[in-house]
């Protein structure tokens, strides 16, 4: 009687304070923690991007109650930032955030999973993913570099760049040196330009020093924040080159696999949460900082002149051709892009585009 006593005196205090720590379900069934790695191929805290990334990893703490823990590196704090998919993959870390643009030169098929010109914006692009099979499409490519990937933020349609030269006609491309990843590089290469996919923390330097005549980044809020109007007079829109970019996370299988059901869950809320209010913010910061652009006498903000924009978009769709007549599997991705992509503007044309057009008459 004493002994069971003693037992049920120590249970009685040993579930006592596993309830002051909020952790009774995982001592009761001895689930595993985690302690993961994030490699970024953002600047250290870069607003938005960074940021975001930051605050998904304190959301999976907090909704897991410390069961999984993610500790985030900026690019080059543990891997260079093009290297971050490579890293993932070989699952030297866990995860990592970017964009699927920047893999290319592993896979071509990979650009369309961000940005390809003249392509969605970020409502038809999260319509794609999430409901139009493109999601499927994306694991299903990476399925060969042993990732799973999630959605994890959009910018929304970006601004068309920086310039350091007038852009008047599509002869002014000519020769034009200019930091512009993925698919929009190939285009200005076809134009007569040369295309560098510089991480972000080399883009204002080599803009500064002439290594490049122009750079494209994001927007207003970000473009400020790398100080990028410092260092060039003209800033064009619209961003042709990436009307509604998508950034992912990407995560090893082997390390998603050893996962409990309940966290994968935790992971994919958290990626699902970041997309959305990662554009929420860049809506509402470069609405502003846009105002302070346009008060700066440095600074002319200027947009493509239509006969060029008409010429980008046919160099565009000759070499969709080329990849999809050369690459079978980027041929099935860009097949559902596509159709996707033709539904969505018919929508758009009596919906979003419609309105606006109303509201500035």
């Amino acid at each position: 009687m004493k002994r069971r006593a003693v037992l049920a005196g120590v249970g009685a205090m040993a579930l006592s304070g596993c309830a002051a720590e909020r952790n009774c379900d995982d001592a009761a069934s001895g689930q595993e923690t985690f302690e993961w790695k994030m490699v970024t191929t953002w600047p250290p805290n870069f607003p938005g991007m960074g940021t975001g990334v930051i605050r998904m990893a304190e959301h999976i703490e907090k909704a897991s109650a410390g069961r999984l823990k993610i500790r985030v590196y900026a690019a080059n704090e543990l891997v260079p930032a093009m290297q971050v998919f490579d890293t993932v993959s070989r699952g030297t870390v866990e995860m990592g955030h970017g964009a699927a643009y920047y893999w290319k030169g592993v896979s071509e098929a990979a650009q369309f999973f961000t940005a390809i010109p003249f392509g969605m914006n970020v409502l038809e692009m999260n319509g794609w993913l999430y409901a139009g099979g493109g999601l499927e499409l994306y694991r299903e490519l990476y399925e060969n570099y042993n990732l799973m990937p999630f959605p994890a933020g959009n910018t929304g349609v970006q601004m068309g760049g920086w310039f350091n030269r007038e852009i008047n006609s599509i002869d002014d491309l000519n020769g034009l040196v200019m930091r512009i990843p993925g698919f929009g590089g190939a285009v200005l290469e076809r134009a007569g330009g040369t295309a560098y996919a510089l991480a972000g923390g080399e883009i204002f330097t080599s803009l500064q020093t002439g290594v490049i005549d122009a750079t494209e980044w994001v927007g207003p809020y970000n473009d400020m924040a790398m100080g990028l109007h410092e260092a060039a007079r003209y800033y064009y829109y619209p961003g042709w080159q990436e009307p509604g970019p998508a950034l992912e996370c990407i995560i090893n299988k082997e390390a998603w696999a050893q996962l409990p059901v309940d966290l994968q869950t935790i992971v994919e809320l958290a990626c699902a949460t970041l997309n959305d209010q990662m554009t929420a913010e860049f809506s509402a910061r470069n609405a502003e900082q846009l105002a302070v652009l346009e008060e700066d006498q440095s600074v002319e903000i200027r947009t493509f002149p239509d006969d060029v924009l008409v010429k980008l978009r046919e160099i565009t769709d000759e070499l969709l051709a080329e990849l999809v007549a050369k690459d079978p599997q980027a041929a099935k991705i860009y097949a559902s892009f596509d159709a996707y992509r033709k539904k969505a503007q018919r929508w758009s044309a009596v919906s979003e585009q419609a309105f606006l057009r109303t509201r500035d008459l």
